[in-house]
């Protein structure tokens, strides 16, 4: 007989293990990977050694991941009120909470473990940083505290470039932090965009996302006035030495494309546009690392 709260539903091993995986967020660890190659390639203006490249992105990985699991034990209770996340594993009794925080806890060790031994402390240390705060001061304090938990919390996010820098380089430099801010100023359009698709299940859930407590005219405005920020800074991006030409060329193709998603979002309004902005500003952010990668090689 089970407790509903603490057993898991019956489930054969590879729903289980579809379940396990479904705690990591694997398209978010894609991207969270992307940025964390592209900041070795620019950091050094080529591919590091293959060993090299293969331990941190796996080390860094389970870290994602881990995290990414510790962000759902945390909230599993939230995640039961609200119909986008209702059917996850954790919310669904599918794996048990201590399940979900050992394996949590166990990933994030693991990639730390990797990452201190195989490559280097410094990009250990790093994701150490990026564990606590999307864990603890995003998921605990931020989230369920402020609405400005988007603003704030984004810095979880903009660690990888940094951890791919250090891998790379065994250190940190000023245009590392400029990597950093890019993702940091990127997180609130793409996320409030989400936002604004999901203002009842956030405001069901009583969470205070932007949408819920601004009401979605003020989240139309700053989304738009990030997007005006991000295309500025990334303009500024070959002052500190990071791309050149091509680089140049592509992020302002994008930035024009990201402004026009915002401003037509501002102007009319409605989930399909604030669709369209959300899942433009994700390959928005792929193409400028990828630009900024390709012309680091070209350079370097």
């Amino acid at each position: 007989m089970t407790t509903g709260l603490t057993e898991p539903r019956t489930s054969t091993w590879p729903t289980r293990l579809v379940d396990f995986l479904s705690l990591t967020k694997p398209a978010i660890v894609a991207l969270l990977l992307l940025t964390t190659l592209c900041g070795m390639v620019i950091a050094i203006g080529g591919l590091p050694p293959l060993p090299t490249v293969g331990l941190t992105l796996l080390g860094g990985g389970l870290t994602a991941g881990g995290a990414g699991a510790l962000n759902q034990y945390i909230d599993r209770g939230i995640d039961r009120r609200m119909v986008r996340t209702m059917r996850r594993a954790l919310p669904d009794q599918r794996i048990r909470p201590v399940e979900g925080l050992l394996f949590g806890l166990a990933m994030c060790g693991a990639g730390l473990a990797v990452l201190a031994i195989g490559v280097n402390p410094l990009s250990a240390i790093l994701s150490l940083a990026g564990i606590i705060y999307y864990a603890v001061l995003y998921s605990v304090l931020l989230k369920p505290g402020t609405p400005q938990n988007i603003v704030v919390g984004g810095g979880a996010g903009a660690i990888p470039p940094l951890v791919g820098w250090a891998a790379a380089t065994g250190s940190l430099s000023l245009p590392a932090f400029f990597l950093f801010a890019v993702i940091f100023f990127w997180t609130p359009p793409h996320f409030w965009a989400l936002a604004l698709l999901k203002r009842s299940d956030y405001a069901r859930a009583g969470i205070p996302m932007l949408p819920v407590v601004s009401g979605e005219a003020e989240t139309h405005r700053q989304i738009l006035l990030y997007s005006l920020q991000l295309v500025a800074l990334t303009a500024l991006l070959p002052l500190v030495g990071l791309g050149g030409g091509l680089y140049l060329t592509v992020a302002m193709l994008l930035g024009i494309g990201l402004v026009r998603h915002a401003w037509i979002l501002q102007r009319r309004g409605g989930n399909r546009f604030a669709w369209r902005m959300y899942r433009y500003s994700s390959l928005y952010l792929a193409g400028i690392f990828l630009a900024l990668a390709a012309d680091a090689v070209l350079i370097g």
